[in-house]
This record gives structure tokens, sequence and C-alpha cells, in this order.
């Protein structure tokens, strides 16, 4: 059993690093005990898993099959063997994530009390980056995406939604009157998100029918906590992020407008590499996250 796991545990990593060579140092074995394992456990299920030539390395149909069989498997054994050294010794050590700046800055990092209280031998580094950084080349054990995800090298587990609504400061509206309609918009001064050099258009519901308005505006950013100092300083509308505004719509400062055609949300995934041991303390971590996500959508009810 051990050497088919072991086999099961290789084979993830050439399907995650498209490489023998690469899976064999990061396995710390010789290339030729990869391919020696591979061979064999292609031999023992009587079909080719892997599609091979001089330049390419891919994956057959049953290949992907049978590598997401493995990795549900092995996560299950994992965890099961995390919980129970889980309950041996206390949780400790460190969690390193990845996250956008402001989604750290102002929704993680303010309750991150919470989770030292529960688990204070855990310590948390987090690396702030808008891009998407590779877990495994970067030593990373969780990162936090939002929407949706492509790369197969991954498991996501969904932790929370993210909202987009539309909102001004009550002293813009004010001076320049509140929009009624989405039509409405172009009319107004409009701050506008970037997104790797892209103007992100505002989406919105119309009974059922996804529309988009163009990113035209007298202000615009790639900074997420900018478009929150531009919307406070009144420069014009915003379409957001909900929990980059949650303390100033509470208060009033802040008036969300066209309620009706908030669209569809953007999932939130706390997202680790496929095959790889999950610790307690990041599995953990992970479950903080979607408590303080689960919460923040309990606050968007009680204030609808």
């Amino acid at each position: 059993m051990a050497d088919r796991i072991d086999a099961m545990r290789m084979f993830l990593r050439v399907v995650e690093s498209g490489s023998f060579s690469q899976a064999a140092r990061d396995l710390n074995v010789s290339q030729p005990t990869v391919s020696k394992q591979l061979a064999a456990l292609e031999a023992r299920l009587g079909t080719q898993l892997l599609a091979r030539n001089s330049r390419t390395l891919g994956v057959t149909p049953a290949g992907q099959e049978y590598y997401e069989a493995t990795v549900r498997i092995l996560q299950d054994l994992d965890t099961t063997e995390e919980m129970i050294l889980e309950g041996q010794a206390a949780t400790s050590g460190l969690v390193r994530v990845t996250l956008s700046p402001a989604f750290g800055r102002m929704f993680v990092v303010p309750r991150l009390p919470q989770f030292r209280s529960r688990f204070p031998d855990v310590s948390v580094e987090i690396e702030v980056s808008g891009r998407h950084v590779d877990l495994i080349e970067e030593g990373i054990d969780v990162a936090i995406r939002i929407g949706r995800l492509s790369d197969s090298a991954l498991v996501a587990r969904h932790i929370g939604d993210m909202r987009m609504i539309t909102l001004a400061s009550a002293g813009y509206f004010a001076e320049h009157g509140t929009p009624l309609a989405v039509q409405d918009l172009p009319g107004h001064q409009r701050i506008n998100y970037v997104y790797q050099g892209n103007i992100v258009g505002w989406g919105f519901d119309e009974d059922g029918r996804q529309v988009t308005i163009d990113g035209a505006g007298m202000f615009r950013t790639n900074d997420a906590e900018s478009v929150r100092a531009a919307v406070l300083a009144g420069l014009g509308i915003a379409h957001h992020a909900s929990w980059l505004f949650t303390d100033v719509l509470a208060s009033g400062e802040v008036v969300q407008v066209l309620k009706r055609h908030v669209p569809p949300p953007f999932p939130i995934n706390a997202v680790t590499v496929a095959g790889r041991r999950m610790p307690s303390r990041v599995r953990h971590f992970i479950d903080f996250l979607a408590a303080i996500c689960a919460e923040e959508a309990e606050l968007r009810i009680r204030e609808k």
C-alpha cells in the first residue's frame, strides 16, 4: 500500500510540474525512480496515463480521471492523519498566505486577533500581491482568489462570495442627484478600477439579463483602497466590492444605489496545491477565513 501511495504522489507531482525531472527534484528522488514507479502504475491499471513525446508531457483522458480521483484520496488521507496528529500535539507553525492588498489590509488583518486567540502558536505570513502567485514555486500554503479559477493543479475551497455594489458618498448624491436606472450612470462622474492595465466594466443584472457599462469616468486607479478614498472624497460613483465599504455603509456616509440590479456574486476561494499534505494550521486558517466571510454575508442580510 505504501508503494501505491508513493506512486500516486509521484503521479500528482509529474502532472502538476509537467516534468519527470522536476517531479524528481521536488520529491528528492532520482528521475529513473519516478519513471519506474509511473510505468508500474500504468502497467497495474492497464492504461496509459501520460502522453509523452520529445517536447511535451500531457495527460490522457484516463490520466485526468485518475488525477482527480487521486487528489481526493490523498487529501482525505492527509486530513485524517492531520486530525489524529492534532489530537496529540498543539497546532503550531507558520501559515503563508497570499491575497490582494485591500482584501488583506481591510478584511483579513483586522480580524487576525480572533485567530491568534484560538491558535496562539500559529504564525501568519501574508504575501500581498495583485498577481496570481505560483504557490509551489514560492512556497505558499494558501492563496485567496476571487473569481473563476483555471489552474487544474490547484484545489479550491469556496469560502464566500464577493458582491459588487454601486455607491457614492451621501454628499455626492445630495449635489448631483441619485441614478434611478443603470442607464443614468453615464451622466454621472464615475470612479473606475483598473486591473492589469484595463478598466473594469460595470456589470449589472436587469431582469435576468447581464448588462455592462463601459469604464469611462473622471478617475481611475488600480488600487482598491484608492477607489474607497475617492468615494469618500465625493469624486463620484463607484462599482466595487461591498466589503470595501462595510463600515461607511453602516454609518450612512456612503449610500448604495441600484440595489435591484446587483450582479451575481464572484466566488471567493481558498486555493491550495493538489496532492500536497495540508497541515492542521492551514486547515484552521482556511476555516477562519470562511467564518469571517460568513460574518460579512450575515451583515449584508441584516442591512437589507
